[in-house]
């Protein structure tokens, strides 16, 4: 043999032992084992008809992070998206969420054994402004007596809705009047000291926030 022969066949030997030990250590071509899942946004808010892209990354055992795709085989760097609820929002297989109806739906990306989720919630999608009921209250000082707002949305098309659940209380003076945002409808009672504030409401559509009317809350002695 040879001598450029043999040097041809010792190179093919350390070209295979080094194939082989690449292969026992990482694997040949093979996808990697996501661990790991986030989605971004991870409480997107469309509103009815609208679409936002979600997206998903990924990370591995070794803290490795891929950028997933969408696909049907829900492995390696291919993600699996649905909906909780495809009657509120909907999700394709590209990650692209679309609102249906007022309400929120779980939005899940899979990925193997690994999965993430993302609140979705979908609102009115034409809404023009918000009007709170009364427009003021008044209130003796230390009084059991309590008065609930109601809050109605004006709609470019369509008959006004009563989002009353689904607004954001604001209060200008919190000492005075406390808002929580946790009833439902927002409901006042007077405090131990005398005084004059103003509450409002705030309701999200997509990516506008629409504020009402300031009602104007009075304790007196």
């Amino acid at each position: 043999m040879s001598k450029k022969s043999t040097l041809r066949l010792a190179g093919a030997f350390v070209a295979l032992a080094t194939l082989a030990l690449a292969v026992s250590c990482k694997g040949f071509f093979q996808n990697p084992t996501i661990t790991s899942i986030t989605i971004e946004p991870s409480s997107p808010s469309v509103s009815q008809s609208e679409t936002e892209q979600l997206n998903a990354a990924g990370t591995d055992s070794e803290g490795n992070s891929y950028t997933l795709t969408g696909g049907t085989t829900c492995s390696g760097t291919s993600v699996c998206w649905s909906s909780s609820d495809p009657s509120i929002a909907t999700i394709t297989s590209g990650g692209l969420l679309k609102g249906i109806t007022v309400g929120s739906a779980t939005i899940t990306a899979s990925s193997g054994t690994a999965s993430a989720t993302a609140s979705a919630t979908i609102t009115l999608g034409d809404v023009t402004a918000l009007t709170v009921t009364p427009g003021s209250v008044s209130l003796p000082v230390s009084s059991t007596a309590t008065t609930c707002f109601t809050v109605e949305a004006t709609l470019s098309s369509g008959p006004e809705q009563d989002v009353t659940a689904t607004v954001t209380w604001v209060s200008n003076n919190t000492t005075l009047v406390s808002v929580e945002n946790s009833e439902d409808p927002m409901c006042v009672q007077s405090s131990t000291t005398a005084g004059s504030t103003t509450v409002y409401a705030q309701y999200v559509s997509g990516s506008n926030t629409i504020t009402s009317n300031t009602v104007t809350v009075n304790v007196t002695q």
